[in-house]
């Protein structure tokens, strides 16, 4: 019987420099260091991050992929303006995927994924403690993937996640903001709380309010960004 090749150290290397370059231009696309119709040369950023231009070219595709840019006719890949009316539309959406999962989870997670849960919020409080938003900003994805995995519902995971990546990198970009590290952990207290006690209907208003409020976050950051003038 065949098996799938494993990756290799070069191909694990590879996919560590993708990530991190698209965390990198994702954020400065996010908080307006890069503004719209910046133009994004494969060769001058391959030259910036000391990097072959394929990692460049595969975080552009990426990149395009999330509505972040765009290649167009003879100018090359630029950043595209984001709408703050249809970021607010996506966060409608990612509010109530969120919330349904929030409930399908406090419906059905076991008592060990409930533990692991609450394992992983108390950790998260270190953190805020700490002042360690990049710490908490992993959690974070950690805690939601939790939420998801615990619907047992993987058609609804599927489509949540598909949404959540179209406003991912404004998601993390909101921890930037003084204080909001606290209040989002605060908001995560409601949802846990409601997912320990069985509560379906407390647990998705938990979680519907937290991603509204990630949205308003996020569209007074888009509204006050400071954009690059258009190239």
């Amino acid at each position: 019987m065949s098996q799938t090749p494993r990756a290799g150290k070069g191909d694990e290397k590879r996919e560590l420099i993708v990530d991190q370059l698209r965390r990198i231009l994702s954020d400065e696309i996010v908080t307006g260091v890069l503004g719209p119709g910046v133009k994004l040369d494969e060769q001058a950023l391959a030259d910036r991050f000391e990097v072959s231009r394929t990692p460049v070219r595969e975080v552009l595709s990426q990149l395009s992929v999330l509505g972040l840019v765009e290649r167009r006719p003879h100018r090359g890949v630029v950043v595209l303006q984001q709408s703050q009316e249809r970021l607010l539309q996506l966060f409608e959406v990612m509010a109530e995927l969120e919330g349904a999962c929030a409930r399908f989870a406090a419906e059905r997670m076991s008592p060990d994924e409930r533990a692991v849960l609450i394992a992983l919020h108390g950790e998260a409080a270190a953190l805020v403690e700490a002042g360690d938003a990049a710490g908490y900003d992993e959690l974070n994805s950690r805690f939601h993937q939790l939420i998801y995995d615990g619907t047992h519902n993987p058609a609804l995971v599927e489509i949540a996640l598909d949404a959540r990546r179209r406003v991912f990198h404004f998601r993390r970009a909101q921890f930037r903001i003084p204080d909001r590290v606290r209040a989002s952990h605060q908001e995560h207290c409601r949802v846990v709380d409601a997912i320990s006690l069985g509560d379906g209907g407390a647990a998705y208003a938990a979680m519907k309010a937290h991603i509204l409020t990630v949205k308003d976050v996020s569209a007074a950051m888009v509204s006050r960004r400071p954009f690059r003038a258009l190239s």
